[in-house]
């Protein structure tokens, strides 16, 4: 059984703990944060020892296994300490500031024989999970031609928007790539899985919604347009905080077939390229979309009422994979070279928003940040 700590016990530390309960593999015996109170509530509900110094609960409680739910800000040199002490480590997304950082975390990582992983758990859900097999076994008819990746956020209720726009030192806002840099790794993600080169063109195009303008915002984005492209693929990313209805999907294109994955409403569907003769073009193909969408209905309900269906289930898939890595020493569940890549696609994203500046780290204080 391994030992896992969490470091940063914030609002996305509970969906961590939660999930590490339901792994058979893993026992919560610390947590910490610098506020001695929000570790000790930790401590209260889940079990094991409250600490509000990293190095006191690496040295007392030698864990195997460190999540990190800090700010980004943070990420890295946490992720080194706790790799300094012999622990392997997962960490909320997205995983680093920068590519420089994602590299140098992950070869430290495999020099100490040590294994890491980020949360990209929407790649481990139960019908994203088919989407990759249906992949692998040739449903699309060879590689992908085209991606087109979504993923919406809602800012729509003002109190909530507020919240961090009043806010002048909210970590969100000393983030390079300010709101977007914090959100947009799970889309980016599932492109960077399905593009072959390791240095893609990407294309840019961001701004402030009117929306957050009239809250008086003039600088974070929230509405992102990208374009990522090499020589076999090309792919799509949309972020928008304003598009009804709010999506979250993933369309991917073959020479033969398509492939429709909808988190929101946990479905996969076939779109199959075949055309037909005159009229029956109209008919065949929507009678087979609304078959598969019918099907993924019914495989819901039979999941919700035998109680597999969870609404978390993609970090419990990949916290289970990463452990079961650990234990048997194979491959981890998320290639180093999509995480790689993910941060390298970010970075040219901020680069080309002119988001991307300088951001003072006090390496002591960010330690110790807990995830707001």
């Amino acid at each position: 059984m391994l030992k896992v700590a969490i470091v940063g016990c914030g609002k996305i530390a509970d969906d961590h703990a939660q999930q590490i309960r339901r792994v058979r593999l893993g026992n919560l015996v610390a947590f910490c944060d610098a506020e001695p109170l929000m570790a000790q509530q930790m401590r209260d509900r889940f079990g094991g020892d409250a600490y509000n110094s990293v190095a006191e609960l690496l040295a007392r409680a030698r864990p195997d296994v460190v999540h990190i739910t800090t700010p980004p800000q943070s990420h890295f040199p946490l992720a080194m300490e706790c790799l300094e002490a012999n622990c392997h480590v997962f960490v909320e997304k997205p995983f680093t500031m920068n590519v420089g950082e994602a590299e140098r975390l992950l070869g430290a990582a495999a020099s100490r024989h040590l294994k890491v992983s980020v949360d990209h758990n929407l790649q481990f859900t139960e019908p994203a999970l088919r989407l990759r097999a249906l992949v692998a076994d040739g449903f699309l008819g060879g590689p992908p031609v085209h991606l087109e990746s979504y993923y919406c956020y809602d800012l729509s209720d003002p109190g909530y928007a507020r919240s961090f726009l009043s806010d002048s030192a909210h970590w969100v806002r000393r983030l390079p790539g300010g709101l977007l840099q914090n959100i947009i790794s799970h889309g980016i993600a599932r492109i960077a899985e399905h593009v072959k080169s390791e240095d893609p063109g990407v294309t840019a195009l961001g701004r402030t919604s009117p929306m957050l303008r009239s809250l008086g915002e003039q600088r974070l984005r929230d509405e992102l347009r990208v374009l990522v492209h090499d020589d076999t693929t090309t792919a799509y990313f949309t972020f928008s905080s304003q598009m009804r209805p709010q999506v979250s999907e993933l369309r991917i294109f073959g020479h033969r077939n398509a492939l429709l994955l909808d988190d929101n409403h946990h479905l996969l569907v076939k779109l199959h390229g075949d055309k037909y003769k005159s009229y029956l073009d109209m008919v065949v193909p929507p009678l087979n979309v609304s078959r598969g969408f019918f099907a993924n209905a019914a495989r819901n309900v039979r999941s919700l009422v035998t109680g597999r269906l969870h609404m978390s289930e993609g970090m419990k898939e990949l916290i289970e994979r990463f452990y079961r890595s650990i234990v048997d020493d194979g491959p981890v569940p998320i290639p180093y070279r999509e995480i790689v890549l993910t941060s390298r696609i970010m970075d040219s994203v901020f680069a080309q928003l002119g988001t991307v500046r300088e951001v003072p780290q006090d390496r002591a204080a960010t330690a110790a940040a807990s995830a707001g």
